[in-house]
């Protein structure tokens, strides 16, 4: 049994539907969020797997899915004084978004991370401080 190499085979594909599969690729996208928290003093810290971006003109919520250099509550990260850099990966925003809040919600919301009305960019890559 012989095979065939096909070099450039001829794929048909409907406009629209390259166009709904560009959008939903778009939609499940990622945003990474770079964090600097500074401090005077070594504090533990850590995150909470109910920290979300939630877009500001609609009721989606994008989730947190990876955290780099912080750890998952109930651990704790120890950091020394200064800066403490880390960050956050969540699922992408709707392409609709232009303005969204970093909101983490814990059982202790005073010590919560929160950053409101973060405009979008192009490269959904974003640097906060807290």
């Amino acid at each position: 049994m012989s095979s065939i190499l096909i070099e450039e085979p001829k794929i048909n594909i409907s406009p629209s539907l390259l166009e709904e599969l560009e959008h939903q690729i778009h939609e499940q996208g990622q945003v990474v969020v770079h964090c600097i928290l500074e401090s005077l003093f070594p504090t533990y810290i850590r995150i909470w797997p109910t920290t979300y971006l939630y877009d500001q003109n609609s009721p989606h919520k994008s989730e947190l899915v990876h955290a780099e250099k912080i750890s998952y509550f109930p651990v704790w990260t120890l950091t020394e004084g200064g800066e403490t850099y880390f960050s956050l990966i969540f699922s992408g925003l709707p392409k609709t978004c232009l303005v969204f809040d970093l909101i983490e919600h814990c059982s202790n919301e005073s010590g919560a991370f929160k950053v409101l009305s973060i405009p979008r960019n192009e490269q959904d890559v974003y640097y906060v401080q807290f």
